[in-house]
């Protein structure tokens, strides 16, 4: 099996550096004018290529985005100019406003080329929205009583690390819908919004200073893990 790299890092002085950036397998999408040492850094641990925007005039892409190989889904604060932007970046993926009053999309959703998890407040338009832009089957629900799917957890193309509140018929249910194992832990040393904390994709994860090494451990155990 591939051995995901891992690094921590701050964003803007945070150790929630989910909040900031969001990541594909070839794309991680950051605030303008983040330091040329974390691009570095990013490029070396999640082997991607760095795409700096704005969502809104603000600097929480992690918050206000969504992406997988195919589309990314942003805020309805998105600008056109901003939109524009993100496409020209990006000519292989698709850009999509989402015009939902839930409007941090990054907080409220999991997508990669199989399956999407939601936030169970959007309405049935929304998610059908969403699906559209995907191309993936959606699925709304809760893990661990949080119902902002996005910020509390993370899910890639080869594993999910769910936040250590989950229950076991909360971990069952997604295990069934994803046909991961998850695995259960905290981030950035006992927190619960692990969607924040880190990003991650198949080859690397950052965190966020604070993430212990046990924390980090769990989480790349969880990555790192195969379909059952």
């Amino acid at each position: 099996m591939f051995l995901m790299r891992a690094a921590k890092c701050q964003v803007g002085g945070s150790d929630y550096i989910g909040a900031f950036i969001t990541t594909t397998e070839e794309y991680t999408f950051c605030p303008v004018g983040i330091p040329n040492r974390t691009k570095e850094l990013i490029k070396e641990i999640l082997g991607t290529d760095v795409v700096e925007i704005f969502i809104g005039g603000c600097s929480l892409i992690g918050m206000l985005c969504r992406a997988n190989s195919k589309s990314i889904a942003v805020s309805n604060l998105a600008s056109d100019e901003e939109i524009r932007k993100i496409s020209k970046a990006c000519p292989d993926i698709r850009v999509a406003r989402v015009e939902s009053g839930i409007n941090a999309i990054g907080n409220n959703l999991l997508v990669n080329d199989k399956v999407c998890i939601v936030n169970p407040d959007y309405n049935q338009k929304d998610k059908e929205i969403i699906e559209e832009i995907f191309n993936v089957r959606v699925f709304a629900n809760e893990v661990g009583g949080y119902k902002t799917i996005g910020a509390n957890n993370i899910m890639t193309i080869n594993g999910m690390a769910i936040n250590n509140r989950t229950t076991d018929a909360e971990k069952a249910a997604i295990d069934s819908i994803t046909g991961f194992d998850s695995v259960r832990t905290t981030a950035n040393t006992g927190g619960l919004s692990i969607g924040i904390a880190a990003v991650a994709n198949s080859k690397g994860i950052l965190t966020g200073y604070e993430t212990t090494g046990f924390e980090m451990n769990r989480i790349i155990q969880a990555l790192e893990k195969e379909v059952i």
